[in-house]
């Protein structure tokens, strides 16, 4: 029975919290929820990201909500229009619009441990008015790549003249025809748009490398009518398929290959690379780390591209932005009328302030743990009712969103007893929290995420805090329920002997099949005895 006095606070509107928004309906019949979108529209990163060739870098098909499978996706991995259209039609298909206040900011969260709520404070990025409400659970999904990171670091930054702006940041029409155009970084995002803005061979395109990265072959193949027939029509269909690119991503994490087989995987990976880039380039390109150390990027076009005349490398590295362009670090200017930052995203940092008990902050224990750090990436010590989607050390090498479904449901566990009114809260303890991240960083130790500078490590260098070093389905069986002994209970008396009463009750119900079934075996064999004397 819900308690419809309780009130639930999400903090974005993406990919996570929707999911999580459908799920209070559709699991719990829970709807006094409110989702604060500090954007227009729902969608997330498929919101913000809006750069040619921004698309999946899993398969579509395992990037879709379980609940809600898509037969008619276009091709394998789905470009940001049609993802984004997915999931606008979702929100409308559950009704979710009622509950979203865009345009609002989330600033703070502040447990009140009398009344067992939050204060949160938000903010009209318009106006500038906050308002405040309560909640008694928050779940933020505001996801770790939420804040643009524009390279400060590199001096005269905001000296430039010209139009510059984050990929993150894509202005909604910018004309290029006849620009000098310099493209800071070349992962994922730079990898994704550089084959489409170097297209016009107007626009001359300057891409500044670092740090080189790794290439794998990652085609979008077409699905044919007679496919997307068969996923409408055939029942399971896209369920096996599902099955089957889960299988192909997770193998890799179940049965870890041995050292011979990683150092054939960098010589041909190492190998695609030289083949595809054209040789002036060969000294320059291929990372001097392990493949794996930081995110593979998926070539749809880029180092086929390198070959276009309008389009330059330069790894001489920054030493200045001016006015009008770059000064490399070789003492070269390098005029320019737009610079792209496809330089990655702050996600070492909590984007907002949030006090639990004991004036304790998300911020004060990521710091005092050396970087990002929770229970499962889904709790904080000290800080009631609050979960976090997409949290520390949940990055596996697969569908983001399969990790933020098994999330989902190990958090609908922790919150149904709260909006029942069975408890008041839930607040994780600070000793399995500290044994379970100790077994994770000694995992990580002896993996590849050491042997490099990367986002996914505090300051560049220090902890690794993104990766889950283990299978998705390891992240599926150990948050298939909660451990309730990991947690401290209040104003839970009565759920607590409900639950005893429950646990009694269940092994009397196994004790007595069991004795049933001893009865009917013994029984069995007692008459088989009979019947095979010699009388």
């Amino acid at each position: 029975m819900i308690d419809y006095q309780r009130r639930v606070v999400i903090i974005g509107a993406g990919v996570g919290g929707l999911s999580q928004a459908i799920a209070l309906k559709t699991k719990l019949g829970f709807h006094d929820f409110t989702i604060y979108e500090k954007g227009s529209e729902v969608g997330g990163t498929w919101r913000a990201n809006t750069y040619p060739g921004c698309s999946s870098d899993v398969q579509i098909h395992w990037y879709s909500l379980s609940s809600d499978l898509y037969p008619l996706w276009n091709k394998s991995h789905g470009l940001q229009p049609e993802i984004q259209a997915y999931w606008i039609k979702l929100a409308k298909n559950y009704n979710l619009y009622p509950h979203i206040a865009f345009n609002t900011k989330v600033l703070s969260a502040e447990w009140d441990d009398a009344k067992q709520q939050y204060t949160i404070i938000a903010e009209d990025i318009f106006s500038g008015k906050r308002m405040s409400s309560v909640a008694h659970v928050v779940i933020s999904a505001a996801g770790i790549l939420e804040v643009p990171k524009i390279p400060y670091e590199i001096p005269g930054v905001r000296k430039f003249q010209g139009t510059s702006f984050h990929s993150a940041q894509w202005p909604g029409s910018i004309d290029m025809q006849n620009k000098r155009v310099a493209v800071i970084g070349n992962a994922s995002s730079g990898a994704q748009f550089i084959p489409s803005i170097s297209e016009d061979p107007s626009v001359e395109v300057v891409n500044f490398i670092r740090t080189p990265t790794w290439f794998t072959i990652r085609p979008h193949i077409p699905y044919s009518d007679t496919e997307k027939w068969i996923f409408a029509n055939i029942p399971l269909a896209m369920r096996l398929h599902r099955a089957w690119i889960m299988f192909w991503f997770d193998y890799p994490s179940i049965v870890r290959p041995s050292d011979k087989a990683l150092k054939k995987r960098r010589e041909a990976m190492t190998r695609y690379i030289l083949d595809n880039a054209p040789t002036r380039y060969h000294d320059h390109i291929i990372p001097n780390y392990p493949p794996g150390c930081k995110r593979t990027v998926a070539n749809s076009g880029y180092l086929d591209v390198l070959h276009r005349p309008n389009l330059t490398l330069n790894f001489d590295g920054i030493a200045n932005i001016v006015e009008n362009g770059i000064i490399t670090k070789t003492g070269e200017m390098l005029p320019f009328d737009v610079i792209i930052y496809a330089t990655g995203f702050i996600s070492d940092r909590y984007p907002m302030h949030v006090r639990g008990l004991n004036e304790a902050t998300i911020q004060g224990y990521y710091d005092a743990h050396g970087g990002p750090t929770a229970y499962f990436g889904t709790a904080v010590p000290d800080i009631p009712n609050f979960y976090l989607l997409a949290g520390p050390n949940t990055g596996i090498p697969a569908s983001t969103l399969f990790m933020e479904e098994v999330q989902i449901g190990y958090i609908l566990q922790l919150i149904e007893p709260v909006l029942s009114g069975s408890a008041s809260s839930f607040t994780v303890k600070a000793s399995p929290t500290d044994a379970y991240n100790v077994k994770v960083q000694e995992r990580i130790s002896r993996m590849v995420f050491m042997q490099c500078h990367s986002w996914a490590r505090t300051n560049g260098t220090g902890k690794v805090f993104n990766p889950f070093p283990w299978a998705s389905t390891l992240w599926w069986w150990w948050l298939r329920k909660p451990n309730w002994d990991h947690y401290v209970a209040v104003g839970a008396e009565n759920w607590v002997w409900a639950r005893r009463k429950k646990v009694v009750k269940n092994i009397l119900k196994c004790a007595a099949v069991l004795m049933l079934s001893w009865s009917y075996i013994s029984g069995s064999a007692q008459r088989v005895l009979y019947n095979m004397a010699p009388w």
